[in-house]
């Protein structure tokens, strides 16, 4: 193992860790969707030919199999294609250009925000970015957001129209909202009437260690507060079975659903559902997609605990750098001291290790301390990992060097 900066460099690494993507070994263990494609057959329990047009909020078993993952009733559940970001993309132009129940077309006004707790997920704020919609840092706290804050803000100013959530192993800080937290999102008062909690609840099933974490179910918390259209919920399967080709959810209270099958029904005729009913027969339960992300599980933790073992080696000694280690979730977050992010970055460009940019978990791409690094750990080897864990500890030291 390399043990200066000098060392790694001269090792002529080549390995990207920009992004979080399922290793080569967790797409391997839904292969059987693409060994069985052509036995699952076309039509479904329903006798629906899934090779038509048609059911633009899903296959009805498909739309069952997210209600029970996702604890709702299958009536308030769209299934969708692969990607819950498409979902939130489109929910979010949906509101500029007709607006949500409860408000007029958010494009009415001269100036739309968001919150956005921080560190967050680049690509939330790419949406807001690309909409014209402008983002408001967020503190965020072990529980959550920082709820004073929140409130504050969320109850003088009708320009904010919602927050960015991902309540359970947040991405990147690896947070698990508490109950609080949800009760105080779902009942807080709001100046803009059709203000929406944003609820990406992306890494739902994703633990890292026996114990599987929950959050309080925002659905129920927001119908007791008297805001029941305030939440909507998406989800994916995109990292539990195949990246590029599975199935995503997206809930909500049934005038949320409603209104997004009015919207929809426009842009598309209807989802894959051939692919729907592989899923459905592939996973079968919620039970089935338990057992395979306990195999997720074996491939991914040992990855994540080589980087804390690294970085407790190499990086233990220093002051005023930390890291978490999350009970879930893809990432783990690297803090240096204020000003060293983006030089640590950049020399582990330069021997050869892509790393995220620095910055790109805040708003337009700007931390103002310039000391946050989103580490991905999942898709290398794990020896890979172990090599580029050291490689960004040796990068970090090497920036503190040079001063």
């Amino acid at each position: 193992m390399p043990t200066t900066y000098d060392d790694f460099k001269q090792l002529g690494m080549r390995l990207d860790m920009s992004r979080g993507k399922p290793a080569p070994e967790q797409l391997d263990l839904s292969r059987a969707l693409l060994d069985e494609a052509g036995t699952v057959g076309f039509l479904s329990r329903d006798g629906i030919d899934c090779r038509n047009y048609g059911h633009v909020l899903g296959l009805p078993e498909a739309r069952e199999l997210g209600a029970a993952l996702l604890d709702v009733p299958a009536a308030q559940v769209v299934a969708a294609g692969n990607s819950s970001l498409e979902l939130m993309h489109d929910t979010l132009a949906f509101a500029m250009l007709f607006g949500v129940p409860g408000g007029e077309p958010w494009r009415k006004r001269d100036d739309i925000a968001f919150l956005c707790p921080v560190p967050g997920y680049d690509r939330h704020f790419a949406i807001c970015e690309a909409l014209g919609i402008r983002m408001i840092n967020v503190p965020i706290n072990d529980d959550g957001p920082d709820m004073d804050f929140v409130e504050a803000q969320v109850a003088r100013d009708p320009a904010i129209k919602g927050i960015w959530c991902v309540p359970l192993y947040s991405n990147p800080s690896g947070t698990i909202y508490s109950d609080e937290v949800v009760r105080r999102l779902a009942a807080m008062p709001a100046a803009a009437p059709d203000f929406r909690l944003m609820w990406d609840d992306a890494y739902r099933f994703h633990h890292l260690t026996e114990q599987r974490h929950s959050t309080l179910d925002v659905l129920e918390a927001c119908a007791a507060a008297g805001h029941e259209d305030r939440a909507l919920v998406f989800a994916s399967l995109s990292k539990v079975t195949i990246g590029g080709g599975a199935m995503a959810f997206l809930t909500g209270s049934r005038r949320n659903v409603d209104a997004w099958q009015q919207r929809v029904s426009v842009r598309t005729i209807g989802p894959d559902k051939l692919n729907q009913l592989r899923h459905v027969r592939f996973l079968r339960d919620r039970a089935g997609l338990e057992r395979l992300m306990e195999r997720h599980r074996a491939v991914v933790s040992p990855k994540f605990a080589a980087v804390a073992a690294v970085f407790k080696e190499q990086l233990g000694d220093l002051p005023g750098v930390t890291w978490n280690e999350p009970a879930g979730g893809y990432f783990i977050s690297l803090y240096t001291p204020p000003g060293y992010a983006k030089r640590t970055v950049a020399l582990a460009a330069a021997a050869g290790l892509v790393l995220t940019p620095a910055g790109a978990a805040y708003p337009y791409g700007r931390d103002p301390e310039d000391r946050h690094l989103r580490i991905a750990p999942t898709f290398p080897s794990l020896e890979e990992v172990r090599l580029a864990a050291r490689g960004i500890a040796l990068s970090l030291r090497r920036a503190l060097a040079e001063g």
